[in-house]
């Protein structure tokens, strides 16, 4: 079956374009003029990934981002905003709220399909060497792509999920905000460091006592320093 995408976008143009990318690299898209159907969309179709313009009508796509991350039903799945290239701020609370990437307006389509194709491939897969990586309380099950500390669940995105599998297995070892956006996200020429900041504080909350331990290199990046 191929990957379901759901596209939402108010410009028609838009949905015409990248439906037409999206078929020709073996997706299914779906599509959604504003949030309100983007949310009933997201909900009913069970989409692999959304790609979510944050400029709406009605619902914008940071409300509809919001909504979809508290719905038990739609929080794992991964989204990249749309963004125009001057709100810098809409896209820094877009990745606070959730969203796993982001592209800037005017867009390549081809690049967007490249972003979709790296996010999907963070699916989760059975890794012989490290299926459940443990530390103290803290369990990171791979294949089931799931965390739980002291037996409690906690519930990450793709990317939250990716960034701390990627930091554990590399404990001890810093890691700068380029090699992250490079593993994690799949850039290959890192320029927005900003981005692994903003999802390593989400991170962080969601871990809560567990944020132990991610530790901050100033000016460098991030390690995991268990020692277990």
């Amino acid at each position: 079956m191929k990957p379901k995408i759901l596209v939402v976008d108010d410009e028609p143009d838009a949905l015409e374009v990248l439906g037409f990318k999206l078929k020709e690299a073996g997706y299914a898209p779906i599509f959604a003029k504003d949030g309100s159907r983007a949310i009933t969309a997201a909900r009913d179709e069970h989409p692999d990934l959304i790609v979510l313009d944050l400029m709406l009508p009605e619902v914008d796509g940071l409300e509809v981002c919001k909504v979809l991350r508290r719905d038990n039903t739609t929080a794992g799945i991964p989204i990249v905003m749309l963004t125009a290239r001057a709100a810098e701020m809409d896209r820094v609370i877009g990745l606070e709220l959730g969203a796993d990437d982001y592209v800037t307006k005017p867009f390549s389509p081809r690049e967007l399909v490249l972003r979709i194709k790296k996010l999907l491939a963070r699916a989760p897969a059975a890794d012989t060497a490290a299926a459940l990586i443990r530390f103290g309380d803290l369990a990171i099950d791979v294949p089931r792509h799931e965390v739980r500390w002291r037996d409690e669940p906690i519930a990450l995105t793709a990317t939250e999920f990716k960034l701390l599998q990627v930091l554990a297995q590399r404990r001890g070892r810093v890691q700068t905000r380029d090699r992250l956006l490079q593993d994690v996200w799949g850039y290959e020429n890192p320029i927005d460091s900003r981005t692994v900041d903003t999802h390593m504080r989400r991170l962080r909350e969601k871990l809560g006592d567990a944020a132990q331990y991610l530790e901050t290199i100033r000016g460098v990046g991030y390690r995991f320093i268990a020692t277990e």
